[in-house]
């Protein structure tokens, strides 16, 4: 009879503790993407100005057809986690990339996001020419869901970071292409966020400033923010221990990046 109620009281910590862990795995995953795809519509070959197209579209001359750049997509990534989305050029890498950040919504499937997103898909992109540097700060991290008090107390750190001096208060039409990366890169990492969405990590400058960004990304990644990251190149691996292959629209290989990489350049050099 002891030994019985002895077990009886070992196993129920156990089974308590099992519990525990596993509702926590499930509230620690930020990124939960299930059964995505996604179908664009590809029209023939020879369809090259809006003109011609809306003619032959009122004809019913116009042939058309899906493609599907993404099939069946499932993956999970966890708070704190560094993934990175390889694959050849047009595996479906940033379009996968813009459903998760919502810019895109998929054909079938779903796509959860436990937290704030701030997307760099593409540095400067939203940007409005005819507005300042200034200007434009509040009008894109207002975009990103931010409110005006949380973009003050931003100010000051995004134009030191950004380095751009009196140009700040030009208008942005004025910009070069590295100016409007710098702003816009300044702008997504200064911002608070769970989740940063990065579309290839791209120099934003001279050398000095592209190491200030990389500073930047290993301070964020040090507190625990949680990055999913297209690239080619092999330099993710400073940020990233996993990576999800693609290859023409499916997840050919998820695991670790040594691993995942080595097959995939063997892949590459065929």
């Amino acid at each position: 009879m002891d030994e019985t109620n002895m077990n009886t009281q070992t196993n129920i910590p156990q089974t308590s503790s099992s519990t525990e862990n596993e509702l926590k795995t499930e509230n620690e995953i930020l990124i939960s993407v299930s059964d995505v795809s996604m179908k664009f519509t590809k029209y023939e070959v020879g369809v090259n100005a809006l003109k011609e197209l809306v003619v032959r579209a009122f004809k019913r001359n116009l042939k058309r057809k899906k493609f599907e750049c993404l099939k069946k997509i499932d993956f999970t990534i966890h708070k704190g986690e560094a993934v990175a989305l390889i694959g050849r050029n047009g595996a479906g890498k940033s379009t996968l990339l813009k459903i998760v950040s919502g810019i895109l919504r998929p054909t079938t499937g779903t796509v959860v996001c436990n937290g704030r997103i701030t997307p760099l898909l593409k540095l400067g992109a939203g940007f409005d020419g005819n507005a300042t540097g200034i200007e434009n700060i509040y009008l894109n991290a207002a975009i990103l869901g931010y409110t005006k008090k949380q973009i003050d107390e931003k100010i000051p750190a995004i134009l030191e970071f950004a380095e751009l001096g009196d140009f700040i208060y030009a208008p942005i039409k004025t910009y070069s292409s590295g100016m409007m990366a710098r702003l816009g890169f300044s702008i997504a990492v200064n911002m608070p966020s769970e989740i940063l969405l990065i579309d290839e990590i791209l120099a934003v400058g001279d050398i000095a400033f592209t190491k200030k960004c990389h500073k930047k990304l290993d301070e964020l990644r040090a507190q625990g923010l949680t990055f999913l990251i297209v690239s080619h190149s092999e330099s993710v691996k400073r940020y990233c221990k996993r990576a999800i292959w693609l290859e023409k629209g499916l997840v050919k290989e998820d695991g670790d990046i040594n691993e995942v990489f080595s097959h995939y350049t063997a892949e590459m050099t065929k």
